[in-house]
């Protein structure tokens, strides 16, 4: 009886997914739009660090030994596609040649920042729980970094002056502002004298930056969220909460939440779109769980419409493909994965030739639970959540 019921109720939000859309807000003459793709975190685990040696090697291009453009390639046509494109850099980077560190306390190559440059991110949100992991020498090579390849940044920060700076950019004649706030972690807590230097997440301090941003010029407000539980796959109770005060207390125009390592569902709250969690956009985790490998590209577009800003959601999955560990001297199964490779699964369900039956049916498993995921607070329904095509 339970069964059929969880079964009639996939189904009847399947159908409505598919059904009419809601009335359109009335269009403003001459009026802007521009799209914004924004995905889960880059934790750049030690395999990944290991591939991106492969892979220089066999490429022969790269930095000091490491190229992770073909980690990356499989989302390039999505995230270049998009005006804003938003990343998460999960963690602090070290030098081009090392020592670079995993799990706790990160140290990563900043190699990965010339490749997120390449794919297409434009911004990426810099507060976490590990960006103290190596103190504010670290914070600062990171944004230096970053920098240096072109990347813009917020939620961190090298000086107290920077801290009071909003992160505006122009996207296609609109100025909009990115803000970024996290939890802040109790193994790398920020030094008192520091704390200028991490915005940690406060619904007040939110509404003084969003605040800030608009005497700017700011047109639209972008929050990103690192919060929520590790692992759950559905929002906590602090996020639901603090979802409701930012979409009652605030203007901000989207939110776009980390930290789970794993999807969760995409929600309107308050006439505001919510991504509690999209997931990972490349990890490589020490005991993968298969929905640590699973993620979503948040896609957003924003229309000028009379009465403000009139934001549709779509999202496009993706999975982090991870090599079956073999023993030395053994090879791996006949068609099975052979490097870390970040996928789009519904480009590789379009196009399956050359893949084997248990990889497609690892990409449809990854698609089908996304959706699931994604879809469980009820979006697919009136408020129109659907999978991106990139056809039109």
């Amino acid at each position: 009886m339970g069964r059929s019921l969880a079964v009639l109720a996939i189904t009847a939000a399947l159908t409505v997914s598919c059904g009419s859309e809601t009335a359109q807000p009335k269009a403003k003459a001459g009026g802007r739009s521009f799209t914004v793709a924004a995905a889960g975190d880059i934790l750049i685990h030690p395999e990944l660090v290991e591939q991106a040696a492969k892979d220089a090697e066999e490429s022969g291009h790269g930095e000091a030994g490491l190229d992770f453009g073909p980690l990356l390639a499989g989302v390039k046509p999505v995230i270049s596609k998009a005006d804003l494109a938003i990343c998460h850099m999960e963690t602090p980077v070290g030098k081009p040649k090392g020592p670079f560190q995993g799990y706790p306390e990160f140290l990563v190559p900043p190699q990965i920042l010339t490749t997120l440059k390449d794919v297409g991110y434009d911004t990426c949100s810099t507060a976490s729980n590990h960006t103290f992991d190596h103190g504010l020498k670290a914070v600062r090579r990171t944004l230096n970094a970053m920098d240096e390849v072109g990347l813009g940044h917020t939620g961190s920060a090298r000086t107290p002056e920077e801290a009071e700076q909003i992160n505006i950019r122009d996207v296609n004649g609109v100025k909009v502002a990115h803000l970024a706030y996290s939890w802040e972690s109790f193994l790398n807590p920020t030094p008192e004298k520091e704390r200028w230097a991490f915005n940690r997440s406060s619904t007040d301090e939110i509404k003084k930056a969003e605040k800030r941003a608009r005497a700017k010029g700011a047109e639209v407000v972008i929050l990103s969220l690192h919060w929520g539980l590790e692992h759950y796959n559905e929002p906590s109770v602090p996020q639901l909460d603090m979802a409701q005060r930012i979409t009652e207390e605030t203007g901000v125009d989207l939110v776009i939440g980390h930290h789970s390592h794993v999807v969760q569902p995409i929600q309107k709250v308050n006439g505001t779109w919510i991504a509690y969690s999209l997931g990972n956009q490349v990890a490589r985790h020490s005991s993968p769980t298969g929905l640590t490998e699973e993620g979503a590209i948040g896609w957003f577009e924003f229309r000028e419409s009379a009465d403000g800003w009139d934001v549709s959601a779509r999202y496009r999955t993706t999975l982090v493909d991870v090599p079956p560990e073999v023993e030395p001297g053994e090879k791996a199964p006949k068609g099975a994965v052979v490097d870390h490779r970040v996928v789009d699964v519904q480009h590789a369900l379009e196009n399956p030739e050359g893949l084997s039956e248990d990889r497609i049916a690892r990409y449809r498993l990854a698609e089908d639970r996304t959706r699931g995921f994604l879809y469980n607070r009820g979006a697919p329904g009136g408020d129109g959540l659907r999978q991106l095509s990139l056809h039109k």
